[in-house]
Formats: structure tokens, C-alpha cells, sequence
């Protein structure tokens, strides 16, 4: 398999090694084209997991996958870089009523942040990761992000934010396979993650759940949780468990299906609706990057709203999307992918404003 337009193959590259299947073969695909590689494994949470990532027996598994392939391996710790950049920001933006999107922010900041500054300072021209995207590459050396091949494991939502710099610097070998042709590589080369189960996606969010781990580093602030004309129908222990669109754990009986429709932080108070409540014609957005060319304002996209959810057609004007038919209302904070409906290809992102 080869790399469709990718840079040449005496390009040093450094492979992020997770220690699971899909980087294991990157790595092995990219020693099959003949790429001068690197492996490390980022030390990222050092806190309490059962994630199944971030673990001592991840970097043993991405290490012992990188002595079959005879490429040397190391370890960066970037804990207190992951604790200032997304740990602390996911507490603050819960407490605040918004709801961050953690694995995003972690490839902006450190992935595609530190990482890529590390590999400059180490003199390798590429990095590549075991992404289930596409980076398709033109003629004239332009690259353009595209979803994976495999429907079911595409990640190019939490690759969305990264812009043409990134983009041209990065290699993504297994987003021309499915996720089973990755686990029939591994198997052929006898790498020891070939059956190895996939990680949850929040490597710090144990199985306490989310409400667990932001009480443990927030003080509570109780308050009221009111019905749509704002009447109140109960109360609840902590404003920073919630978020908009959520259904279960809401705490108050209401006797028929309810939301979350909004979160007040400042007042502390939880508003509750009906389906119907949640339906919003448009979406304020902050934080709107492209990756290539800016796309003109109107033109029909296609927006994705969370990293496994639906796409669904709106317009870009301005800092604001235009469902083509109402949507339920997207919590603020959260990435918004948008795509080019023609091609698929990643246009770009923004975060949802309050």
C-alpha cells in the first residue's frame, strides 16, 4: 500500500505510537514504503484510568510493536502540558455551562502542538498518526482532508481543526483502510496489538463517569432546574454535571421524556423541555478556522455536530450556520466539523458560542 501523492519516501517521519493497533500499523506501512522511521508514545494522563489508554502497558505494547519493526522508540512526557491545556479547560468550560470536547483539544494543542514542535527541534519533516481520515495530496503539493475509508471508524471530526501547515506535515496511513484490513496488517506482521481492544475516547474520565470526576475538582454549586416557561420542577446538586441534549441523569421526574435545553452558570439553573424544545434554526460560532481556503459565505456545507454523529446540510454566513431544517440546539463549546457535500473533503471547524 502506498501513500496516494504522499511526500518522499527519504523523509524522516515520527510516528505517534499509542501503543494500540491502528498506530502499530502506521508505523509498520510507513517502514513498508521505506520511510526513515521514528516511534514515541506520549505521556499524557497520569492520573487514574481504565480507559484502556495512557497506561505503562501502552508504552510497553508501543514499544515492543516498534522493536518488531526495528525503529527506534521513545517517550515524551507532555502530563503537565495535558493537564494545562486540556484537563484544566474541560473542568473550567463545565463549570461555566459548556461543554468541551477534550480528545479535540488534545490534538490541537499537544498532538499537532507540541509534538510538531518537538519534531522540528529533532529535525523530522512529517508526522503521522493512525487516524482513520485521509489526507489527499494534489500536484501542486496542496492537501485537503477527506473522511476515512472505513464509515464506522472515521475521525476526521477531531481532526478538523488543524490548518494547511498540519495538514502538509502529516501522514494518516491506515485512513485507506478499514478497520478490519488494519487488524489483518497487524496479524500479518505478527504485531502483538493485532487484537488488542480499542480505547474509550476521554483517557481521563474513568468509568465513575463525568459528573464523578468534575466533583472531585470543582466545588458544587447547587440550584434550581425549571421546566420551559421556567417554572421550578426540582433541584439539583451541581450545575457542572450537565449539558444541553442530555436525557438521563437529569434527576427530576417529570413524567414524560425531557432535555436539557439550557445550561445558566452564572445563576446555576437547569432548564428542561421537550424535544421540540431543542430545535434552533441556526448556531452561533466562535473560534471558525479553515483548512485550505476559506469557503464563501452561503455556500451549502454539510456540519457535524459530534465525532460519530450525522452530518446535516447548512450554510455558513458569517460566524453563524443556517440549518437547511431546524436541528436540536448544540451544547456551547462543541466542535462543529463542516464538510464539503460535493467531495466530503473537511472545509473546516468552529466551536459552538453560548
Amino acid at each position: 500500500m502506498t501513500v496516494a501523492g504522499s511526500p518522499v519516501a527519504e523523509s524522516p517521519v515520527m510516528v505517534m505510537m499509542s501503543g494500540g493497533v491502528d498506530s502499530s500499523v502506521a508505523a509498520a506501512l510507513l517502514v513498508e514504503q521505506g520511510y526513515p522511521v521514528t516511534g514515541v508514545t506520549l505521556k499524557l494522563w497520569g492520573g487514574e484510568s481504565d480507559s484502556g489508554c495512557c497506561s505503562v502497558s501502552d508504552v510497553e505494547d508501543a514499544r515492543r510493536v516498534a522493536a518488531q519493526l526495528g525503529i527506534d522508540h521513545y517517550v515524551f512526557n507532555f502530563s503537565d502540558d495535558f493537564d494545562t491545556r486540556v484537563v484544566a479547560p474541560y473542568v473550567e468550560a463545565y463549570a461555566n455551562g459548556r461543554t468541551p470536547n477534550p480528545c479535540v483539544e488534545c490534538n490541537r494543542t499537544v498532538k499537532f502542538g507540541r509534538v510538531l514542535g518537538r519534531a522540528d527541534q529533532l529535525g523530522f519533516e512529517l508526522v503521522a498518526t493512525g487516524h482513520h481520515a485521509r489526507i489527499v495530496r494534489d500536484a501542486h503539493g496542496g492537501c485537503a482532508l477527506h473522511r476515512g475509508a472505513d464509515p464506522h471508524k472515521d475521525q476526521s471530526y477531531v481532526l478538523a481543526m488543524l490548518g494547511p501547515t498540519e495538514l502538509e506535515r502529516t501522514l494518516l496511513p491506515v485512513g485507506e483502510l478499514t478497520k478490519a484490513e488494519v487488524r489483518e496488517h497487524a496479524a500479518r506482521l505478527g504485531l502483538r496489538t493485532a487484537a488488542k481492544p480499542e480505547s474509550m475516547d476521554v483517557c481521563f474520565i474513568t468509568k465513575g463517569g463525568r459528573r464523578a470526576f468534575l466533583d472531585a475538582r470543582t466545588p458544587a454549586r447547587p440550584g434550581p432546574v425549571v421546566d420551559a416557561e421556567g417554572a421550578v420542577v426540582g433541584s439539583h446538586a451541581g450545575v457542572a454535571g450537565f449539558t444541553v441534549g442530555q436525557r438521563r441523569g437529569v434527576g427530576v421526574a417529570t413524567g414524560e421524556r425531557t432535555y436539557v435545553v439550557d445550561v445558566d452558570a452564572p445563576t446555576a439553573t437547569v432548564t428542561l423541555g421537550r424535544r421540540a424544545d431543542l430545535l434552533r434554526p441556526t448556531v452561533a460560532l466562535e473560534q471558525l478556522t479553515f483548512t485550505g481556503a476559506p469557503v464563501a459565505d452561503g455556500a451549502p456545507l454539510l456540519a457535524q455536530v459530534r465525532a460519530h454523529g450525522e452530518a446535516s446540510p447548512t450554510a455558513l454566513r458569517g460566524f453563524e450556520l443556517h440549518w437547511a431544517a431546524p436541528q436540536p440546539r448544540v451544547a456551547p463549546g462543541q466542535l462543529i466539523a463542516l464538510y464539503d457535500p460535493a467531495d466530503g473533503r473537511v472545509v473546516g471547524s468552529a466551536v459552538v458560542a453560548a
